[in-house]
């Protein structure tokens, strides 16, 4: 089922766009990072709105008058919270369902890479089982050019720099910090940060960048374009939407300028 539904259709898919971009491999990844996105854009846009829902949430006289009625009992208070969730129609995990989405995805990319990279006769057996006979001929594919800049896609990627006895994990470090910048970018800002809501937000953005940089560190590197990619669009998708939160990212945004001193003029400290 597995195979049928995600790692047959990746691979193919992988390869139909390799096969037309010049056999370049980091750029089918790309392309398919980018269709990716589109398929997934409607997951976006409610997520959009669940954390908009969350933010007026905060707001709501009712959810206030819950929180202070019930402010010393936990138990209830989630209860209610809840029950006010349903009455006006609010899905608290909308704002997680594209991260959600996102990992069956990482999982077949991962897998359908390492297959379509087939070093050794059987990983080439294995390939040509899972390839669409009506679509693709794999005797125009074999073998499959996985160098892309410094690396190469079936590989954990590294730069080795002549004078250095390690290589550094470039791409490691872009992931890590693009994924942070995106989840603090499209953070709703809560107007109670001790708010469960808000605690379970705040560790994701913390917790998931670290996640993403230690995928991208053992495993292929094509893995760890996919995750830069997918992030920078995602920006770009959130940016043009109009919903990018910079003020997130570089507080210094959110400060009011000085207020203006007695006969208009405005105060300066030296």
């Amino acid at each position: 089922m597995w195979d049928a539904l995600i790692i047959t259709p990746f691979i193919n898919t992988l390869l139909f766009i390799y096969n037309i971009v010049g056999q370049n491999f980091g750029i089918a990844i790309i392309l398919f990072t980018l269709l990716i996105r589109v398929i997934t854009h409607p997951l976006m846009v409610r997520q959009i709105k669940g954390a908009q829902a969350m933010q007026e949430l905060q707001k709501n006289e009712k959810w206030l008058k819950i929180q202070e009625k019930y402010k010393g009992d936990r138990e209830k208070l989630a209860q209610e919270q809840m029950a006010l969730y349903k009455e006006l129609g609010i899905n608290p995990f909308a704002s997680c369902l594209p991260t959600l989405i996102q990992l069956p995805i990482i999982f077949g990319l991962y897998q359908a890479i390492i297959s379509a990279l087939a070093s050794t006769p059987l990983d080439l057996l294995r390939l040509i089982r899972h390839i669409y006979p009506g679509l693709l001929q794999v005797e125009s594919l074999i073998p499959l050019n996985s160098r892309f800049l410094w690396m190469d896609l079936g590989q954990p990627e590294r730069l080795f720099i002549p004078g250095l006895s390690f290589g550094i994990p470039v791409l490691v470090v872009v992931v890590v910090i693009t994924t942070y910048v995106q989840g603090k970018l499209i953070a709703t800002p809560s107007a109670n940060p001790k708010d469960q809501t808000a605690a379970m937000s705040n560790m994701m953005n913390l917790y998931m960048p670290v996640f993403m940089g230690y995928l991208a560190y053992t495993l292929a590197s094509g893995l760890a374009l996919y995750f830069v990619a997918s992030n920078l669009i995602g920006i770009l998708q959130y940016a043009m939407l109009g919903k990018v939160n910079w003020g997130n990212v570089f507080p210094f945004l959110n400060k009011q300028p000085a207020a203006a001193g007695s006969g208009g003029k405005k105060s300066y400290s030296k």
